[in-house]
């Protein structure tokens, strides 16, 4: 049973590893620094303020095609029914004691990503009675395209975002 093509296979593929392993050197600190520079990390906040000009973009749209502010507000509570959960999270995400260790950093990930869940949830449940004449459409508008400029963001990531978070 030990020599089953299966067995094999997985024997040549650790070796692979171990090679690997053994050709592994360490950067320089100026190897890491140029590599730093070359792909610069992006800044959560960077994500959450082109969220909400996505909202406030939508919400314009929204009022420019129908002239009617309540499917503007619509709109725009949808998208902030993204960006003030994304806001708490990112703030809880960078604060001290996420940081402290990988354990919570992983804990404290889940926790903020299930309180970011709920006040998503909660917002959407309020919106009728906040919102007068809610259009649900427009709502579900400004939460989706909200909710996409992740992708957006990652397409178009600058050259050298800002390093300062608050």
């Amino acid at each position: 049973m030990t020599n089953s093509p299966v067995h094999a296979k997985a024997k040549d593929s650790a070796s692979e590893i171990d090679a690997e392993d053994e050709n592994f050197k360490p950067l320089t600190r100026e190897q890491a620094q140029k590599l730093r520079e070359a792909s610069p990390s992006l800044s959560p906040w960077w994500v959450v303020a082109w969220q909400l000009v996505a909202g406030v973009v939508v919400a314009g749209v929204a009022w420019a095609l129908t002239g009617r502010g309540e499917v503007a507000w619509s709109a725009f509570y949808g998208a902030l029914a993204v960006v003030i959960p994304a806001a708490l999270f990112v703030r809880g995400l960078t604060s001290k004691v996420a940081s402290m260790n990988p354990g919570a950093a992983v804990v404290g990930f889940f926790l903020w990503e299930m309180v970011k869940i709920g006040l998503t949830v909660a917002m959407l449940f309020a919106a009728p009675r906040l919102i007068e004449n809610l259009s649900w459409p427009a709502m579900l508008a400004g939460l989706i395209v909200t909710m996409k400029v992740y992708w957006g963001v990652l397409w178009f990531k600058p050259k050298h975002p800002a390093t300062h978070q608050p």
